[in-house]
């Protein structure tokens, strides 16, 4: 994953949950660390998806518990196949 890519996650990270960025790293959990509700997520998600032109499955936002997580989805989603 290029550093743009994983900044460019971090900051909408601390955008959507008023985090600081220095409180993030891979092994973070979005609700347990991060405080985040099921809102949060959700608003979370959709700013994945805007920002990354994605649409992310509900399955597959459920899976994504981490910021590691997010990270590999997105980098996985936008890889060429």
């Amino acid at each position: 994953m290029s550093e743009s890519m994983k900044d460019r996650i971090r900051e909408l990270v601390c955008e959507q949950l008023g985090v600081d960025g220095a409180e993030l790293n891979s092994d973070s959990d979005i609700v347990e660390d991060l405080g985040a509700d099921s809102l949060d997520v959700v608003e979370l998600v959709m700013a994945i998806e805007e920002n990354f032109d994605l649409e992310v499955p509900d399955e597959d936002a459920e899976g994504m518990r981490t910021i590691g997580d997010v990270e590999r989805y997105v980098t996985t989603r936008l890889s060429p196949s």
